[in-house]
């Protein structure tokens, strides 16, 4: 693995936790040579992820839509920054520059982000390891309903594995490294 996407808030939320947190996932990829593709944004825990990396040595690109650069919250400061004319063509972007992805505590954005990514994965469109960053069982709920979802029959207990979950960093990215995408077709019985 070479670079990681974080799918993250353009807000702080409303604990401490969530900016230590984006800190100290900053630590652990700095520390495994892991260089940071992002929303490119500088607000919220977009903002504190890519200042952590860069503030620690490490490389951080950043992919935004004009129509966000225009209302002036693109990141100035990164290693790289693309801009682009759509959200689909960030996401598209994103994927193509990441060698796995990671969701952050976050809203829509986020939440959309990660389940598409992890869809792409279950269709065999890539073999990267997609996983949440479960900050203080931010994302407990949404891992219940997708153990839910393997009991009422809409998904795969094979393809509910794909997407990893871990409350450290450390933990994540360690599962990462180990990480083999299945072996399943997704209509097979």
């Amino acid at each position: 693995m070479r670079r990681i996407c974080v799918y993250c808030g353009s807000n702080p939320g409303n604990s401490e936790r969530y900016r230590e947190a984006a800190e100290d996932l900053a630590d652990v990829l700095v520390r495994h040579d892991l260089e940071l593709v992002y929303g490119g944004a500088d607000k919220g825990i977009m903002g504190i992820i890519a200042d952590a990396v860069l503030e620690r040595g490490g490389s951080v690109h950043g992919v935004i839509p004009q129509l966000l650069c225009e209302k002036e919250i693109a990141h100035t400061g990164l290693t790289e920054l693309h801009v682009v004319s759509s959200m689909h063509q960030r996401k598209s972007m994103m994927a193509a520059l990441s060698d796995g992805f990671i969701a952050m505590p976050g809203g829509f954005g986020t939440l959309e982000e990660i389940i598409e990514i992890v869809t792409w994965g279950q269709l065999k469109f890539h073999d990267k390891p997609c996983g949440l960053l479960n900050t203080d069982g931010y994302y407990d709920h949404l891992l219940s309903y997708l153990d839910h979802a393997v009991a009422e029959g809409f998904l795969r207990t094979e393809n509910r594995e794909m997407l990893l979950s871990d409350a450290t960093p450390t933990g994540l990215v360690q599962r990462f490294e180990e990480y083999t995408a299945p072996h399943v077709e997704k209509w097979s019985d």
